[in-house]
């Protein structure tokens, strides 16, 4: 009888060594290889089938150019993110914390879907046929073309597949799918590895859409080695507090169109609404007159986003003053404390800074850098803006304000909500017809735009 072999690998990164290590070299995680028994028959298993047998190369310039149709949902906001629709054949996968909405947002699309005489399949391997029946009661579904299967065995999903040939299918989750041939327990890499390429061999072949629903670490990234996210089409993460009604869905990966696109949603008792204007929801609650408030226009892929950025600069009761940031970049925060203590002459080295962006948004493009600068100056002065102001632009090392892309949609979607004043770069100002409704004023540096900003 043959000896079978074994290999140790990292839960978390995918790491294989022949014998077990306490330290991951892979990761540098601890106590993460587990040992898991090497099938003889699995060796590039999860390629097998994707493409035709015998298949020859072809010049690209003889490749007659499809288009790809989509299907479109009801739910505009997805539809967004994922580039226009939902590409046929494509394989999505879904993350976010546990009890943020992914799988009510799956199961309001597939209702959607099925009310479209498109046959669905939801797939669930953590909750019975009964308990999805609740949670289609409470969202109020009732659709005779959604068809709910609780099944973990990767064969008999395949089984239900084939002989269903749904338009669309659900997995939920991943991590729960296991398949026979691999002994290791479900939710380990090779399962993980292993029933996603049986499953993107299913989604190519049978030009069917699956999305699968991933579980994430404590560090927020999706469980599972990284192979997962290389393997699929596109990558969608569910963000938000759980104690907040607002859900952000971020693209961080799309073949089939941009990874900067932003959905969001606003969770009721009878399912996800999508917002079709965040900008009033972000800033419906701003309190005027209020030193340390500013406003900033963001660009969250095609759309320009109004957000509310705070400040609170207090002085510091220890030797090393705290500095904090939600919604933004720590190390950008000091990098523009330290721009506004050198150039300004700001003397905030011995005070403690909370900035906040309101409504649980986090934003990371360098457009925002002014709005920040002139938030933590006005909360350090104690000198509110005007709230009719908007500020947009880069802050460089020296003080000065750079160029900044598509400047028109930031100040159209600040003329719509009513603002009165941009300050931006004066270099933006060249190129484009300013609007009539609404004062553009061109800056060149931090010190010239705090004086205009905090001019009474």
């Amino acid at each position: 009888m043959a000896k079978r072999k074994t290999k140790f690998v990292c839960q978390e990164c995918g790491y294989e060594s022949a014998k077990w290590m306490g330290k991951c070299p892979g990761c540098n995680n601890w106590n993460t290889l587990v040992e898991e028994i090497e099938a003889t028959n699995s060796r590039n298993s999860h390629f097998k089938g994707i493409t035709k047998a015998g298949s020859k190369p072809e010049r690209i310039s003889g490749i007659e150019s499809v288009e790809e149709p989509r299907i479109a949902t009801s739910l505009r906001e997805l539809n967004r993110v994922l580039g226009g629709g939902i590409v046929p054949g494509s394989l999505v996968l879904v993350g976010g914390d546990p009890g943020i909405g992914k799988s009510t947002l799956l199961l309001q699309v597939s209702a959607q879907l099925a009310e479209k005489e498109m046959p669905v399949l939801y797939i669930s391997g953590e909750e019975s046929t009964r308990q999805t029946k609740l949670r289609a009661d409470r969202l109020g579904i009732n659709a005779d073309m959604l068809y709910v299967l609780s099944e973990t065995n990767l064969f008999d999903i395949t089984a239900q597949i084939e002989e269903l040939r749904p338009a669309f299918v659900v997995i939920d989750s991943i991590q729960t799918i296991y398949k026979e041939e691999v002994s290791s327990a479900p939710g380990s890499v090779s399962q993980v590895r292993e029933c996603t390429g049986e499953l993107m061999r299913i989604a190519k072949t049978n030009h069917i859409p699956i999305f699968i629903v991933g579980h994430v670490t404590k560090e927020g990234a999706i469980a599972g080695p990284r192979l997962l996210e290389h393997m699929v089409d596109a990558v969608l993460y569910f963000e938000g507090e759980r104690h907040h009604t607002y859900r952000i869905l971020r693209g961080v990966k799309n073949r089939f169109g941009s990874t900067n696109e932003m959905g969001i949603f606003e969770m009721k008792e009878e399912g996800l609404r999508e917002v079709m204007n965040p900008s009033e929801i972000f800033l419906e609650e701003r309190s005027e007159g209020a030193a340390g408030s500013t406003v900033v226009a963001s660009m969250e892929g095609t759309r320009p986003v109004l957000v509310e950025i705070q400040a609170l600069i207090s002085p510091s009761s220890f030797g090393n003053p705290r500095r904090m940031a939600t919604g933004v970049d720590h190390n950008r925060i000091s990098l523009l404390m330290a721009v506004l203590e050198k150039r300004v002459g700001l003397m905030l080295q011995n005070q403690d800074a909370y900035i906040k962006v309101a409504g649980g948004v986090k934003l990371d493009e360098p457009a925002i850098d002014l709005g920040v600068a002139v938030s933590i100056a006005s909360s350090f002065r104690d000198k509110p803006t005007k709230p009719e102001d908007i500020f947009i632009g880069e802050v460089g090392l020296t003080g000065e304000i750079r160029r900044i892309s598509r400047i028109e949609q930031r100040v159209q979607e600040a003329a719509k909500l009513g603002f009165k004043r941009v300050i931006c770069p004066k270099n933006n100002l060249d190129g484009w017809t300013l609007p009539k409704n609404i004062e553009v004023i061109g800056v060149q540096s931090v010190q010239e735009a705090l004086a205009i900003s905090m001019e009474q």
